[in-house]
C-alpha cells in the first residue's frame, strides 16, 4: 500500500542544510540565510524553515514597520506564501545584529510523476524580502535574495492514508480558514502505513462552536488514547511525535477521529435540508 498520495515528516534530529543563495540584496546592510530541516526537499513535506537575518555597519534602522514575504514560484504559479512578522519586528532592527528564527510550512502535492517530461525534479523559485504592508503602491517591495530549489517526489515508502469509515465526501470552499475538508460522523477512521520509526503527526480541522458547545475531539491511535481536548476556537491544528512503540508490530495501524457530540444541520437551520449526523471536520492528515 506504499504510494505517494500521503505526507510525511522527519521528526526527531533535525539537519538545517543551508543554501548558498543566489541574491541581490535591495536593502543596505542587509543580508539572509536561509535553510531547512530536510536534506532533501520534497513534495507533500512539512519541513521546518530557518531564517537568519545579518545587518552590518552599513544598515540602516528601518522607518517603517514592515513584514517579511516569502513566495515559492512553481513555472507562474505562486505554490507557497507565508508572509510573516518576525519574532523580533525589521523596525527593532539595529545594525550588527543577528535574528534568527524558524517557520514550520508544507509543501503541497505538485509534481507529476506520470508527466512524460518529468526528469526526476522539479525546481521551485524561492523569493523573500520585505515589504510594508500599508503600501498598495507596491513600491516598498524590497526582495533580499532569490534562490532557485530543487524538489523531488516523496520516497517510495511514503505511508498512505486511507479514509476507511465514518467520513462524508470531500467538500471546499476557498473562502473559509479551512479551505477543504472532510466532515466525520461521530467517529471516522483512517488507516495508515506502518512505518516501524518515530514519525511526525500533524491534524488540522475544525468545530461548529455555533452549532455545538464544549465539543470534545479525542484521538486515538489503535486502541490507544493519543489526545483529547475541547477546542478554544472554531478550528485546530495538532503536532503529535509518535513512537513507533504506539504503531504496533503490524504493518498498517489505526487512526481514530472522534467526538462526544454531533449535530444534524437541517435539525438547528430551517434553511437546511442537511439531515448528515455531523462531528468535526478534518482538513489535513500528515504522517511521515
Amino acid at each position: 500500500m506504499w504510494r505517494k498520495t500521503a505526507v510525511i515528516f522527519l521528526s526527531m534530529g533535525l539537519i538545517f542544510v543551508s543554501f548558498n543563495c543566489q541574491k541581490k540584496t535591495q536593502v543596505k546592510g542587509l543580508d539572509l540565510e536561509v535553510s531547512f530541516s530536510e536534506e532533501k526537499l520534497s513534495d507533500h513535506l512539512i519541513t521546518d524553515m530557518q531564517y537568519t537575518w545579518k545587518t552590518d555597519s552599513e544598515f540602516e534602522r528601518m522607518s517603517r514597520d514592515y513584514h517579511v514575504f516569502v513566495h515559492f514560484w512553481h513555472n507562474d504559479n505562486l505554490l507557497i506564501q507565508d508572509d510573516h512578522v518576525p519574532e523580533v519586528s525589521p523596525s527593532q532592527w539595529k545594525e550588527g545584529e543577528e535574528y534568527t528564527y524558524k517557520r514550520r510550512i508544507y509543501i503541497p502535492e505538485f509534481i507529476d510523476v506520470f508527466d512524460p517530461n518529468f526528469k526526476g525534479k522539479e525546481k521551485l523559485k524561492l523569493e523573500v524580502g520585505l515589504f510594508s504592508p500599508y503600501d498598495q503602491t507596491g513600491k516598498t517591495k524590497h526582495k533580499v535574495m532569490q534562490k532557485k530549489l530543487e524538489v523531488y517526489p516523496p520516497p517510495a515508502d511514503t505511508p498512505e492514508v486511507i479514509y476507511e469509515d465514518g467520513w462524508y465526501d470531500l467538500e471546499r470552499n476557498p473562502n473559509t480558514y479551512l479551505k477543504k475538508w472532510r466532515w466525520t460522523a461521530k467517529k471516522a477512521r483512517c488507516i495508515i502505513d506502518n512505518p516501524h520509526r518515530d514519525a511526525l503527526l500533524v491534524i488540522k480541522g475544525g468545530v461548529n462552536m455555533d452549532a455545538v458547545k464544549n465539543q470534545k475531539v479525542i484521538f486515538k491511535i489503535n486502541d490507544m488514547t493519543l489526545d483529547e481536548f475541547v477546542p478554544e476556537k472554531s478550528h485546530f491544528e495538532k503536532s503529535y511525535n509518535i513512537k513507533k512503540e504506539m504503531l504496533g508490530e503490524k504493518g498498517e495501524f489505526h487512526l481514530t477521529i472522534a467526538t462526544n457530540k454531533t449535530f444534524i444541520p437541517a435539525e438547528i437551520s430551517p434553511d437546511s435540508n442537511d439531515k448528515r449526523e455531523l462531528g468535526i471536520q478534518i482538513s489535513f492528515i500528515y504522517f511521515r
